[in-house]
């Protein structure tokens, strides 16, 4: 094991941002390493970091909004005034100085790793996405590591002016909580037989209203699969236009389950047979490290349309299937993801398809190139 180390993360907005770090904290950690997160307290970080246990230095900034041009004044006041504080709290507190920082694509992360950058501390980048974001793509020349979760994006941070040797595919880090799902806690806790099939179905934090309809006018075919169950979280938004659409009787509710979300994905995922899904990097990655079959279906309206090459990761290894959105109404759709359901073999080869790709060793891969560095 490398030397103790600190390490500052920032990572903020999302679950896709904040999560992937809390996975990567949660790995250094178990190495000894010391870990500090950067972030607003009125985000998502502010409340997942504590919880899990990290000291949390809070950061107070404001994005540009391309729609109103004169947000760009305040937000360049807020980033200076919070890097130089950020500087000014390094240099008085030797002990709260990190050995790297890291920055998970959220703007919250320019403060830190450019407070880092003017103390000569290596700054380091994850990226999770196919499509980096503008905070990563502005901090890449400066970065002694960029660690990517899609290989497509390399090319991206090389024009964006990376340096020689610095890019490295790690994968997307998922949390422990996920990894260490167990199957038969999973289906003990969704009343699921052991010899039963279980389709899961969820669209991300926001749920997906198309997949929804589209699974209410799936429901008899479903149901009809012999000892099939499913779990359909729809997004807190549309769980009860859903549940209108459903209708179901008592007799199928007991096969068929609607929630708003799913709150410990390791179990469900550890318990499902199949997934349908949207194909967003956290989704991509927990489904892959879990290795579950899937059916994804992009969001079409993706910037860039970056789910789509999402989808690729697991399509292309064999691990998934993948529809357009506008396609899932078709025959096809329904051909195909019902012949998934009755079909265990062709399950069991996406699974071992899925497993090889290595997906539940991303955390560790990326915490051995930051003790690189150091």
């Amino acid at each position: 094991m490398a030397d103790r180390m600190r390490i500052a993360i920032a990572a903020g907005g999302t679950a896709g941002h904040v999560n992937p770090a809390l996975a990567l904290a949660e790995c250094l950690r178990d190495r000894g390493h010391e870990v500090r997160f950067f972030g607003e307290e009125r985000r998502l970080e502010g409340r997942l970091v504590p919880e899990a246990g990290f000291d949390f230095f809070p950061v107070n900034v404001t994005g540009f909004d391309r729609q109103h041009p004169w947000t760009l004044v305040t937000a360049l006041g807020h980033l200076a005034h919070e890097e130089r504080r950020i500087a000014r709290a390094f240099r008085a507190e030797p002990a709260l100085k990190p050995d790297v920082a890291i920055g998970f694509g959220a703007y919250v992360e320019l403060p830190l790793l450019r407070a880092a950058k003017r103390l000569k501390i290596p700054i380091a980048l994850h990226e999770q996405n196919s499509v980096p974001g503008l905070a990563n793509k502005q901090s890449a020349r400066d970065a002694a590591l960029i660690a990517i979760g899609h290989p497509s994006v390399a090319d991206v941070f090389r024009r964006a002016g990376a340096r020689e040797g610095v890019i490295h595919f790690t994968g997307n880090p998922v949390r422990r909580q996920v990894l260490e799902g167990s199957r038969v806690r999973g289906r003990t806790a969704l009343a699921v037989p052991e010899d039963g099939t279980l389709l899961v179905v969820f669209g991300g934090s926001l749920g997906a209203h198309h997949l929804n309809t589209r699974m209410a006018s799936l429901k008899r075919d479903l149901l009809a699969i012999p000892g099939l169950h499913v779990l359909h979280a729809t997004g807190a938004d549309d769980l009860e236009a859903t549940r209108e659409a459903l209708a179901l009787t008592p007799t199928e509710a007991a096969r068929y389950r609607v929630q708003g979300y799913i709150d410990d994905m390791g179990d469900v995922l550890a318990a499902a047979d199949l997934v349908l899904s949207r194909a967003g990097a956290s989704s991509i990655a927990e489904i892959a490290a879990l290795a579950v079959p899937a059916v994804l279906v992009p969001y079409p309206f993706a910037t860039a349309d970056h789910q789509t090459t999402n989808a690729h990761t697991l399509v292309d290894a064999g691990a998934a299937v993948m529809f357009a959105d506008a396609d899932i109404d078709s025959p096809a759709f329904a051909d195909e993801l019902l012949g998934l359901l009755r079909d265990p073999a062709r399950r069991a080869r996406m699974r071992e398809a899925s497993a090889g790709l290595g997906q539940a060793q991303a955390a560790e891969r990326l915490a051995d190139e930051l003790e690189c560095l150091v």
